[in-house]
């Protein structure tokens, strides 16, 4: 088929960036639901925070190693600022704070919330402490920041007491020795020996065992820790864009429905020939003839793509039919009847739906066949004429099975009619589903062409590969398709329907004569049950 009636949208790139996301933009409500829990958790974030505040503490750790004997090390060298990190976040230290705030038993509980860090190149130990309240942050900082000192003095006394007593325990034999018995140098070195021990035992008592200084006090701070309001909650929105559009690629990735014209070519293995227009309402079945709309306009367009386009059908059989009820179907299938009737062709619309009312009952039918000199039609005929206005007359065979007997095969009547029509006659069928009756793969073997008719939005991928691999099996020929949209007006009606076909709900156009009256049920041997009239347009 030509560029101009096959609706390809295999684009370049560009063309398929935009293509992409204008699927994207099909699941708007998802879209909105990702922005909205987006800033949802923006705005969760903001709660939390508000009530969160975080006071610090600097303290500067002094080295605990002998000054007197450090031998041209450096300071920095004699301070381990990873082993104090690891002591202030130590259970010692944390069980100390909770006995002077009062809190024994939340010593873990007060460690959960406190963070203790070295800035780089420098002996300062930073306590940072989050609490509900300004006060409180402050007063748990300083807790910590007393804890930590007192338990490095502590510690360094300890070490103090230790090196002063071995320190004793060498001086005492000295001090009990008799420095008589001595001669005069040996005493002089006995006593220089005494003199140095105790040198350094009172180095050692009057040394200063401070374990650092608080260089920056906890104070209350003024504002909530972390990021401000607005910036919480531009952070939420761009969380849940960021999240809508994943949500949204997610569902186009595992969407089953076809939602594009390439979707339904690459399924269908065939051209879509029309996009039929969506007009909001519910529209006559026979619009063609009767009213000027912008379907009766797809419709003729349609009829020119099926007689002028690559699939040409010059006349001949064709079918009409959908993978599962759809009401398209037959308004696609009785209008493109009336269009080939506008161009002056003889046309057979035959009705193998068993739909309850059926085409005869919804379309507008004439009460006299002018081309039998204005007689009334016979009441044995099971043969109908529809007035499709402008565009002419419009031979129907009607489908005269009822409720009870829907289930018999309407293929053999089918195929006696279409053998029994002229050679100059254009006949198309409407059936049942393919995937739901066998009726239409039996009529597609004595098609000349197979239209399908789907829907955007509801009609899936696998229903259009098994329609074409069953058609395929059975001999029949697909033209193409013809797609609908799915609009929200026509989903909430068929959700309120209850799935509940929609003919039976009424029929959309007002019929010229009752059906009843015009086509009786036939004897059951009746020979002229499937005779048909060919009527030309009028």
């Amino acid at each position: 088929m030509t560029s101009s009636t096959s609706f390809d949208d295999r684009y370049g790139e560009p063309d398929q960036l935009r293509d992409q996301l204008r699927q994207l933009l099909r699941y708007r409500v998802t879209i909105a639901l990702g922005i909205v829990l987006g800033l949802l958790g923006g705005l969760l974030l903001v709660l939390l925070r508000a009530g969160s505040y975080t006071s610090t503490g600097d303290v500067l750790v002094r080295s605990t190693v002998d000054p007197f004997s450090t031998y041209g090390v450096s300071v920095d060298n004699q301070v381990s600022m990873g082993t104090e990190q690891q002591i202030a976040l130590s259970a010692t230290v944390a069980a100390r704070a909770a006995g002077v705030l009062g809190e024994p038993s939340r010593a873990d509980a007060l460690l959960e919330e406190l963070r203790v860090s070295n800035p780089p190149h420098t002996q300062i130990l930073r306590f940072e402490y989050t609490a509900g309240t300004a006060q409180r942050a402050a007063r748990v900082t300083n807790a910590f920041v007393d804890a930590y000192l007192a338990d490095r003095k502590e510690r360094s006394d300890a070490t103090v007491r230790r090196m002063a007593s071995a320190l004793q325990q060498q001086l005492d034999p000295l001090t009990r020795r008799n420095t008589s018995a001595l001669g005069k140098a040996e005493a002089t070195a006995l006593r220089e020996q005494i003199n140095a021990l105790r040198k350094r035992i009172a180095d050692y008592e009057a040394r200063d065992t401070t374990g650092g200084d608080v260089v920056r006090k906890a104070e209350p701070p003024e504002h909530p820790a972390g990021p401000g309001p607005v910036a919480l909650i531009g952070l939420g929105l761009i969380s849940g864009l960021v999240l809508a559009v994943v949500l949204a690629w997610l569902r186009s990735a595992f969407e089953p429905r076809v939602r594009s014209v390439d979707e339904v070519q690459g399924a269908l293995g065939a051209p879509v020939l029309s996009v039929l227009p969506d007009t909001g309402t519910d529209s006559d079945l026979l619009e063609v003839g009767r009213v000027a709309s912008s379907r009766a306009e797809a419709y003729r367009a349609l009829a020119f793509h099926l007689r002028g386009g690559d699939a040409r059908t010059a006349g001949g059989a064709l079918l009409v039919v959908a993978p599962k009820q759809d009401r398209e179907t037959e308004a696609v299938a009785v209008n493109l009847a009336a269009v080939f009737a506008e161009s002056g062709e003889e046309v057979l619309l035959v009705d193998a739906t068993a739909s309850t009312p059926g085409l005869a009952a919804r379309l507008p039918l004439l009460t006299e066949d002018p081309g039998d000199g204005g007689a009334s039609l016979r009441p044995r005929d099971v043969r109908a004429v529809v007035d499709a206005g402008t565009a002419g007359r419009i031979t129907l065979c009607p489908d005269r099975r009822g409720a009870a007997t829907s289930d018999i095969p309407m293929s053999p009547m089918v195929a006696r009619v279409l053998s029994r029509a002229g050679s100059g006659t254009s006949s198309v069928v409407v059936a049942r589903p393919v995937l739901e009756h066998a009726d239409g793969l039996a009529v597609a073997q004595r098609a000349d062409g197979v239209l399908i008719v789907g829907g955007l939005e509801h009609t899936t991928r696998d229903d259009l590969r098994r329609v074409r691999e069953l058609i395929g099996c059975s001999g029949g020929h697909i033209l193409g398709a013809v797609l609908h949209p799915a609009t929200r007006r026509r989903l909430f009606r068929g959700a309120l329907l209850g799935g509940r076909r929609p003919e039976e709900q009424g029929s959309s156009a007002t019929p010229a004569a009752r059906a009843e009256d015009l086509i009786p049920q036939p004897q059951q041997n009746s020979s002229e049950q499937d005779d048909t009239l060919t009527a030309s347009k009028g």
